[in-house]
């Protein structure tokens, strides 16, 4: 069965589209082909975006229902959303929650994975499990003449697993192969390193939510089945369904498949303290030999709930959320120093980091830092009117696309769960983006991306980038390990 820790993210993909001329319609012989055309179609103007009415009711035992009426196919996609996930990771045990997550379906109600394995085969649905910072999900996908039958199987996945002891030993052992994998790899090797130093180990967010190999080591059977008893209850938890139902039937069937679910205490907690930084720094994480350099450059960035969400939408899609912004035109299309730049926002429910990455040829690294500098200045200047438009246009038009399925409705629904966000914003998003204006896409970039004030991170070879980063003098350069501490001789 394919697992994947999830993650939530509202960074839209460009697709690139190359034209061509099909082999079979030659042209005529002695015939000009006419010159491609230069100037780009005029973009249309974005149409409103009006998603069928949300309803939501609460059952007697405090679980939300959030249901969306889609009638266009005989098909229903059904997300549980337990509203807690890695941040609840207690101390020394990284990685329990998503650990938790993957081991659900491996096991419930009497079967064991290869009976649960067998059920999704006859009924020919699909059921994933997950796990992020701020929620831990089951999703479904089933056709309505089979939905009760496979809500009924969702259900034994959330309510009734059994956390088989083989089973648990064989993903945990799977999760310690992998954090070994990825020790060797320098984009995870930056990542890691970065997350630990913007936000400290103390700090749920300065680890990934997969956890720490000593951590993961240590985790027992017992501790995976506590953090379900605690975290899993109908009081801690939506059910989103979006499909061809009627608002009677949905409710009726959510009733019935987790209507005795037992509710619970939830223990309270403590949002983590984040420590800024007073000056830029540089920190070089070795990794002798390495042919590239893993760029991570930011800092603590906003939370989901920021009332600035739709001006920073647009700031950072032209430095580096696009494919045609400023980040990636400049290493990937200009200099040639990377094949991907970007940068971006996680939006948790405290504030997560903004994150400006690239993986670059090693020679050119004191270069493409210099161009990571320039951006990040540049867009605190005033944006160029046309740039402000086509940015705005780009969000707009691409925004529909993310609806185009129901299981489509219920993710970007599930993905506001947490944050206590009305439902009702996600027909508001182009109005949002279409009132942004200069002045405030200026403000933002001031406030939440200082050149003064930044954690570089450099995961690569250090006898060959340290000497000219240093020569840069941009700021003083550190050695850190893997893990993002300090202890590594200069």
């Amino acid at each position: 069965m394919r697992r994947s820790i999830r993650t939530w993210s509202a960074a839209l993909a460009l697709p690139i589209l190359s034209p061509i001329l099909s082999p079979a319609l030659p042209l005529a012989l002695g015939a000009q082909a006419k010159p491609a055309s230069t100037t780009p179609p005029t973009l249309a103007a974005p149409k409103p975006l009006t998603l069928p009415p949300i309803t939501e009711r609460t059952l007697p035992n405090g679980l939300r229902i959030v249901f969306v009426a889609q009638h266009e196919q005989p098909v229903v996609d059904a997300t549980l959303v337990i509203r807690t996930g890695a941040e609840a990771d207690p101390r020394g045990k990284t990685g329990l929650a998503t650990l938790t997550a993957n081991l659900l379906d491996e096991g419930a109600s009497g079967r064991d994975a290869l009976g649960i394995a067998d059920q999704i085969g006859f009924l020919a649905v699909r059921l994933g499990t997950g796990a992020a910072f701020e929620q831990s999900s089951i999703s479904l996908h089933t056709t309505r003449a089979t939905l009760d039958s496979a809500l009924a199987l969702m259900a034994d996945v959330a309510l009734r697993p059994t956390f088989a002891e083989k089973e648990f030993s064989r993903l945990k052992n799977e999760r310690v192969t992998s954090l070994l994998q990825e020790a060797d790899r320098g984009p995870s090797i930056a990542d890691r390193a970065f997350a630990a130093i913007v936000f400290g180990n103390a700090h749920p967010y300065g680890h990934s939510a997969s956890g720490v190999r000593e951590d993961v080591e240590s985790i027992t059977r017992d501790d995976v089945s506590a953090f379900w008893t605690t975290w899993y209850r109908p009081n801690n938890a939506t059910l989103v369904i979006v499909g061809d139902l009627t608002v009677a039937d949905a409710m009726a069937r959510a009733t019935a498949a987790f209507g005795r679910w037992s509710r619970g205490e939830l223990p309270a907690l403590k949002p983590g303290a984040q420590a800024g930084i007073s000056a830029t720094r540089i920190i070089i994480v070795d990794k002798p030999k390495a042919a590239q350099s893993s760029f991570r450059l930011g800092g603590i960035g906003v939370a989901r709930t920021t009332k600035d969400y739709y001006p920073i939408m647009v700031m950072n899609t032209a430095l580096g959320g696009s494919f045609t912004s400023r980040l990636n035109q400049n290493l990937r299309e200009t200099k040639g120093y990377t094949y991907g730049a970007s940068s971006g926002f996680t939006m948790r429910r405290e504030p997560g980091a903004f994150t400006a990455r690239a993986e670059v040829v090693a020679a050119k690294t004191d270069s493409a830092l210099l161009e990571f500098m320039k951006e990040v200045r540049s867009i605190r200047e005033p944006m160029p009117a046309t740039e402000l438009a086509k940015t705005k246009r780009y969000l707009q038009l691409g925004y529909a696309e993310r609806f185009e399925t129901p299981g489509d409705i219920a993710g970007n629904i599930a993905a506001l769960v947490p944050y206590g966000i009305p439902l009702t914003s996600l027909n508001t998003f182009n109005a949002g983006i279409g009132l942004v204006t200069g002045s405030d896409v200026q403000r933002v970039a001031r406030q939440y991306l200082d050149p003064t004030k930044l954690t570089i991170v450099i995961a690569g070879d250090r006898a060959s980038i340290e000497p000219a980063l240093k020569a840069l003098k941009i700021a003083p350069v550190e050695i850190r390990d893997a893990k993002g501490q300090p202890g590594i001789t200069p």
